[in-house]
């Protein structure tokens, strides 16, 4: 299990921010870098807000980081989540 990281003491993103960079991720066929992530966000965000958000949401579950790059792993289908606890519970 993650430790949950202690963000008090850092400068809080935007919501907007985090959803942009949210989106990016979740258009991205495969995984991807995070200087190719700095390139497909419609717009700049500074490298260590980019790192604080890309901690939260591997922090949550959304995203894997791994030797080949980053990539979204969150699923919000309804039916696929109905799916995956009908057979935890069997």
């Amino acid at each position: 299990m993650k430790k949950w990281i202690d963000f008090s003491f850092f400068f809080s993103p935007r919501l907007d921010t985090v959803l942009m960079v949210e989106k990016t991720l979740k258009d991205a066929e495969t995984a991807i870098s995070k200087s190719e992530l700095s390139r497909r966000l419609p717009n700049q965000v500074m490298r260590p807000t980019l790192n604080l958000i890309l901690r939260y949401l591997e922090a949550k579950g959304m995203i894997m980081t791994g030797s080949k790059g980053i990539l979204w792993i969150y699923n919000d289908n309804p039916k696929m989540r109905k799916l995956m606890e009908e057979s935890v519970d069997a």
